[in-house]
């Protein structure tokens, strides 16, 4: 890089459940700023969540933070060029790009999904990734494949 990299900005806790990383995945749900919109959408996506859960001593947060952990991938493939060739080469992924690919990839599947509103689309996928299904596990499952089948390069990491 030819300049020095950007500091990362404290997040402030979101009003509710006082935790960050709600706030930067309310900030991944954002349309347009309209950040209060998005805080609605995820809460009231929780309180479905909270209505229904099977899981009697887990809360809707946990469920939540249960699902993002089953959406996060641990390897990918990235292309490099050796020779005239470009290989797949499976790598680690550092914690907090982890952490930024579940949050996006549970709100894509989400977005996809066919219910009527945003809060019942993500409420009904953040239940299918806490039980380890849906499309968002599926991505990572699919990840993880393509990182197992490319693991012969592995060797050429840089």
């Amino acid at each position: 890089m030819r300049k020095r990299q950007a500091k990362k900005r404290p997040l402030l806790p979101d009003p509710r459940f006082n935790d960050q990383l709600v706030t930067r995945f309310v900030n991944n749900l954002m349309w347009d700023g309209k950040k209060s919109t998005a805080f609605k959408v995820f809460y009231d996506a929780l309180d479905i969540v909270e209505n229904k859960k099977q899981d009697a001593e887990k809360s809707a947060l946990e469920i939540w933070k249960d699902a993002l952990t089953n959406v996060m991938p641990h390897v990918e493939v990235r292309s490099r060029r050796v020779g005239g060739a470009t290989f797949q080469i499976p790598m680690q992924i550092r914690p907090d790009r982890k952490i930024s690919m579940a949050m996006k990839w549970l709100i894509l599947y989400a977005r996809r999904r066919n219910e009527k509103s945003m809060s019942q689309k993500l409420a009904a996928e953040v239940l299918a990734a806490a039980k380890e299904e849906g499309a968002a596990v599926k991505k990572r499952m699919d990840t993880h494949k393509m990182a197992e089948a490319n693991k012969a390069f592995s060797h050429f990491r840089f």
